[in-house]
């Protein structure tokens, strides 16, 4: 999706952004000149695409790595049969849905010599993803993986899935990995020396400054059209700005704030600015190890003290309110008008005060909550801590470096964690991502995104997630991922305060060579070019 200035500018006002120079990145010259962007970022957390959770490294990572099968550049698949070959050049898939076999293309080379791509690394990278990777829940149907042949492999499910290349096979987790070159290196090194098969392949990282990638010249397909690609981290908004300004950098991570896209686009309306639609949940999610909150109608409360439709408003034009998890043209979405009347949570912050005194609490509650320094999840949570305080909610933030805050949420250590997530719509694994009880957040940060311990602390939805993962009807899947939606709401454990665009600004000399409409946040660059 993309935004013209004239549209942004009727969408929001704000004062103009100044900027005259950016110091600290130095400019290459000529027709080697690398694509240069530059991320919301410190420092880098991981390169093993098992374990990552940082949006800097999945820039990286859709970059080295291939999929089996894969969305098209630019946007989410829609169906089954709108994903694309990659590692695997076709598969079957058994009537009953639940064995699933993939014929693995012959001679795809592995960056740094580490030769030819076989169906036994494929099922090492499986395997690692399934049993030790941060999203473990979205590989519990798998039986076992096996290699059937050299070049193809065979997924045995212990039910049907009629989903799952996006469940499983086109996971964030799922980028085949040389198992040589993990065996070798061993984990802590593969984590910053990473072996894909990707377009592009590292040349170096630097944990502060970036990672440095190079045209890998035995790409099984088309080799990528510009030689170098450099992801740096620049965390600071008005240092990330002025480079792009200055022409240092090519493309910036936006910043999803109330009225900075207009702001900059006031500046310089040249600028090109790809968003995708509907973009990032944003949930909240109540740790329930938190005494306050294992009380249901102070979950609630909390709810009802926030007005969605102000929040979406003060993100202008990239923020959209949404009533559910799912946002509602989702398959198992619901809009406000569906639901409930009494879970619809409509803003009265009079009637939260009122909730919160029935559950003991007539003077309102104080807590401290963490967030993150970048923009989108600090103006989130601001945007919360004001919304809340006339219902006598007294939220403290502690406002963190953006890599530490995901790794105090990873170790259970937060009370009302806010987490940002480009998903498909595929409700099975975005459902089970937050509400299974197999996702339980663990504080040695070996479980998942569900930061609230729903279905562990009380009792949850696995029924109804595993109902899902059963049935090979699509209607029946969604009719019971709709009742997941509808008791998450009546228990609340997690909600989705809204729905941020992911956006990124770029020098109109730069051309993607696909257009941007939804999708993760993370888009390939092997077809971008120089103008």
């Amino acid at each position: 999706m993309k935004f013209s200035r004239r549209s942004i500018l009727r969408m929001s006002a704000g004062s103009a952004l100044v900027v005259v120079g950016a110091p600290g990145i130095i400019r290459a010259q000529g027709s080697d000149r690398p694509i240069r962007f530059a991320v919301a970022a410190t420092a880098s957390r991981t390169l093993d695409p098992s374990q990552m959770t940082l949006g800097a490294d999945y820039w990286v990572a859709v970059q080295i790595y291939d999929m089996l099968v894969d969305s098209p550049a630019g946007r989410f698949s829609t169906s089954q049969d709108d994903y694309e070959p990659k590692l695997a050049e076709s598969y079957d898939v058994s009537e009953d849905s639940k064995t699933w076999t993939f014929r693995l293309r012959k001679g795809v080379q592995f960056h740094k010599g580490y030769g030819e791509m076989t169906a036994e690394d494929v099922v090492f990278s499986m395997e690692r993803a399934a049993t030790a990777g941060v999203a473990t829940f979205a590989y519990k149907n798998i039986d076992r993986v096996e290699a059937s042949g050299t070049h193809e492999v065979t997924f045995h499910l212990k039910g049907p899935d009629p989903l799952f290349l996006a469940t499983s096979i086109s996971q964030p987790t799922s980028p085949i990995i040389s198992k040589k070159a993990f065996e070798e290196k061993g984990a802590e090194t593969f984590a910053r020396e990473p072996v894909g098969t990707g377009a592009y392949e590292v040349d170096r990282v630097d944990v502060q400054k970036g990672v440095f990638l190079s045209r890998f010249d035995d790409y099984w397909d088309t080799p990528a059209r510009t030689a170098r690609v450099e992801i740096l981290y620049v965390a600071d908004t008005t240092s990330r700005t002025l480079s792009l300004m200055s022409g240092e950098v090519d493309m910036i991570e936006a910043v999803r704030a109330p009225g900075w896209i207009p702001q900059i686009m006031q500046q310089r309306s040249d600028l090109v600015v790809d968003a995708t639609d509907p973009g990032s949940f944003n949930t909240l999610s109540f740790n329930m190890h938190f005494p306050l909150f294992q009380d249901v109608m102070v979950r609630k409360a909390v709810m009802t003290a926030i007005d969605k439709n102000q929040l979406a408003q003060a993100l202008t034009p990239l923020g959209q309110p949404v009533a559910t998890i799912s946002p509602a043209h989702y398959p198992t979405g619901w809009s406000v008008d569906e639901l409930p009347e009494d879970l619809r949570y409509e803003y009265n912050p009079d009637l939260a005060r009122q909730m919160l005194a029935d559950a003991g609490h007539p003077n309102g509650i104080r807590f401290e909550a963490n967030i993150s320094q970048r923009e989108d999840y600090r103006s989130i949570m601001l945007v919360l801590q004001e919304l809340m305080r006339p219902a006598g909610i007294d939220m403290q933030l502690n406002i963190m470096d953006h890599a530490a805050y995901h790794q105090a949420n990873r170790t259970d250590g937060n009370t009302l964690a806010l987490n940002s997530q480009s998903l498909p719509p595929v409700p099975l694994d975005y459902l089970s991502r937050y509400l299974a009880s197999s996702s339980e957040v663990k504080s040695d940060g070996s479980g998942g995104y569900n930061f609230s311990h729903y279905g562990v602390v009380t009792p949850g939805v696995d029924d109804l997630l595993a109902a899902m993962s059963q049935t090979a009807d699509y209607d029946e899947y969604v009719a019971i991922g709709r009742k997941v939606e509808l008791k998450a709401q009546d228990d609340m454990p997690v909600s989705n305060v809204v729905n941020l665009g992911y956006a990124v600004i770029r020098d109109p000399a730069i051309r993607l060579g696909y257009e941007v409409s939804s999708g993760y946040a993370r888009w390939p660059l092997a077809r971008a070019v120089r103008n």
